[in-house]
């Protein structure tokens, strides 16, 4: 239960295909307490979190994959490699930009259509005024990786 909390924490989960995924904390008399009704709920759904969170049931790899629950199901002698190749190529992409995308995302999560839109808007606006973003089109017309600065 607590590791399905904490996973939930993660930008992106990536699972081995033998990972189990479950809240069982009702099995003790208890409930998620790190946010494993809320995060749960958001990630999928009323009617799944409500299967999990009151019959403690584990569910497969694959199963949370179907649910939305994880990103990638990969070999298990995998999964620590493959997080690493993501983040790396994450890593190499504009700072300011991927700062923008998880701070756009994660606020209008909770918000409106309307306000999330009008939070993408202005990020889309700021990050169009950077060093990094006239770098990033330079190199795509011509034919290079970018080299970005944070700026």
């Amino acid at each position: 239960g607590g590791g399905c909390e904490l996973a939930m924490h993660a930008d992106i989960i990536i699972a081995g295909q033998s990972a189990q995924f479950g809240q069982p904390e009702v099995k003790l008399g208890l409930m998620p307490g790190a946010g494993g009704t809320q995060r749960l709920l958001r990630a999928i759904g009323k009617f799944q979190t409500m299967l999990l969170v009151l019959s403690g049931k584990f569910i497969s790899a694959a199963e949370a994959s179907q649910m939305g629950l994880v990103s990638e199901v990969v070999e298990d002698e995998q999964t620590i490699p493959h997080a690493l190749k993501l983040a790396k190529t994450i890593a190499g992409f504009s700072p300011i930009a991927v700062q923008q995308i998880k701070e756009v995302t994660n606020l209008g999560q909770d918000q409106s259509l309307q306000g999330a839109l009008a939070l993408e808007r202005k990020a889309f606006q700021i990050l169009f005024d950077t060093k990094d973003q006239k770098e990033g089109v330079n190199a795509f017309f011509e034919k290079r990786p970018a080299q970005y600065t944070g700026e």
